[in-house]
């Protein structure tokens, strides 16, 4: 498995994932705040878009592509 690129909008903060590591890990690792509730992906704070594809970043983990491009929701109750 090679390494993935990630880029988190809209911050436009990039950094390398390895595939299978978790989404929660690599944003902490970024300096980005995902905001997590329940941590088992029932209450979607934790909700971001992955490829154009909404995910729970508390049980995502990256996957084995090239590029993953993340953007973050903004939702003042979390």
């Amino acid at each position: 498995m090679n390494p993935s690129t990630v880029t988190f909008f809209p911050d436009n903060i990039t950094i390398t994932a390895t595939p299978g590591e978790s989404l929660l890990t690599v944003a902490t690792r970024a300096e980005i705040s995902i905001p997590t509730g329940c941590m088992v992906g029932s209450c979607n704070a934790c909700e971001v878009e992955m490829n154009g594809e909404d995910v729970r970043g508390c049980i995502t983990a990256i996957p084995d592509v090239e590029t993953i491009t993340i953007y973050l929701f903004n939702d003042p109750s979390w």
